[in-house]
């Protein structure tokens, strides 16, 4: 006896590989298939249509492969009333839980669609209340309690894949994946556009840095960006705040002096003296207040009101005050800044720029600059498909930037 579902996908199936990828999951996941239809687009801006039986011996497997398969946008085409069960034990989802994307998604209970709040890669859906004060969102299973009403099984839910544009001028028009042979002088113009068009529209700008935006030099660039409001939100982890700091307070960054290029004597200690300088303080806002800090990446996200996460790990010195070293609540404090994100910018960081494409949704444009590819690369094969990179020195990418975004800002 086999269990079979009929699912369905839309959308540039084969300039994607969308279509190969679905079929090379139902065959890893221990499925088969058999394709009902398929219908080719005619034009480039036409999308393909498919239309496929997928089949497992087991129930539970047909349900892992169905939930599989969302993460490309495949539907089934009757997919019922979604299956709700309760949570037994905090921290521990039902058997059976769904795995949510990043994607749109919606979820059909008592006969009504309801749409997923904050869409989130790898956590469970939880449904809250109901009748009209009915909603369904997203939810990590560290997050989990008790009596919670966690939704199973792929019955009764739709994702939507964002449609990407090709209008010249537009940020759409990065249609690769990673960047390495275009003319930067463009790329730097389409980010650029992105982030104007997210502030046109009301929504947040948010950066993800690693301390190399200190190290290349660009910390002047970037304070410029602030001061021109293109940064509202900035997730980061203590090195990226200590070398700023450090730089503010001793014009070093590793030690290593930024003017001249070289090391200076007793240079190794600077960063640790920093960090001690604004634990005396209490945090970087006191820091800043009490006249301390008078400069930097830090001084400007604060006395611009700016957010700013800066979540540890087992490397850090001192860390600084402001530093989450429960990586839980940072990944909390993370969640808590999304809201109205309309555009990310991802520099010199693969730890964080993972850590951010894991919780944010796949409708918020987002581009990765490093100098090494396989940090985007990395994005994309963890699931945030919408992941588009530059490859090329950060510090003069957002010298580069500035001068797009901030008129005033002059090279030093």
């Amino acid at each position: 006896m086999t269990h079979n579902e009929i699912v369905e996908i839309r959308g540039h199936l084969i300039d994607t590989a969308a279509l190969s990828k679905v079929l090379n999951d139902i065959d890893e996941y221990g499925g088969d298939y058999r394709v009902e239809q398929f219908d080719i687009g005619h034009g480039t801006d036409d999308p393909s249509y498919a239309r496929i039986d997928v089949s497992a011996e087991a129930e539970a497997t047909l349900q892992r492969i169905l939930m599989r398969l969302q993460i490309h946008g495949v539907n089934m085409v009757d997919p019922g009333e979604a299956q709700v069960e309760v949570a037994e034990r905090d921290g521990v989802f039902p058997d059976g839980f769904y795995s949510s994307t990043n994607l749109e998604t919606q979820v059909r209970i008592d006969g009504h669609w309801v749409g997923v709040r904050n869409p989130e890669m790898d956590c469970g859906l939880v449904v809250d209340a109901a009748g009209d004060d009915l909603s369904v969102r997203t939810l990590p299973m560290s997050d989990v309690r008790t009596g919670m009403r966690i939704v199973c099984g792929a019955s009764g839910i739709k994702v939507t894949v964002p449609l990407s544009t090709k209008e010249e001028g537009s940020f759409g028009f990065m249609e690769s994946d990673v960047s390495s042979e275009k003319p930067q002088a463009v790329l730097v113009r389409q980010v650029a556009e992105g982030m104007r068009e997210a502030k046109e529209a009301g929504q947040k700008v948010l950066w993800v840095g690693g301390p190399g935006v200190v190290h290349t030099g660009a910390a002047p660039a970037m304070v410029a960006l602030v001061e021109a409001g293109y940064v509202d939100v900035l997730f980061a982890g203590n090195a990226l705040a200590t070398h700023d700091i450090e730089s503010a307070l001793y014009g070093t960054s590793l030690g290593v002096d930024l003017a001249r290029g070289q090391g200076v004597e007793h240079g190794h200690e600077h960063h640790i003296r920093a960090i001690n300088t604004i634990r005396k303080s209490g945090s970087i806002r006191a820091a800043v207040e009490d006249g301390v800090l008078t400069s930097g990446i830090m001084h400007a996200l604060v006395t611009h009101g700016k957010r700013f996460v800066l979540v540890g790990s087992v490397r850090d010195d001192g860390p600084l005050p402001d530093v989450y070293t429960d990586v839980i609540e940072g990944q909390r404090a993370m969640r808590a800044e999304l809201d109205d994100a309309g555009f990310c910018l991802m520099v010199a960081t693969m730890l964080h720029s993972v850590a951010t494409g894991n919780i944010l949704p796949a409708s918020v444009p987002l581009v990765c600059v490093d100098i090494n590819p396989a940090t985007v690369t990395k994005l994309a094969d963890r699931g945030s498909s919408q992941a588009r990179g530059i490859v090329t020195d950060v510090g003069l990418f957002l010298e580069q930037l500035a001068m797009e975004l901030a008129p005033t800002y002059r090279r030093a």
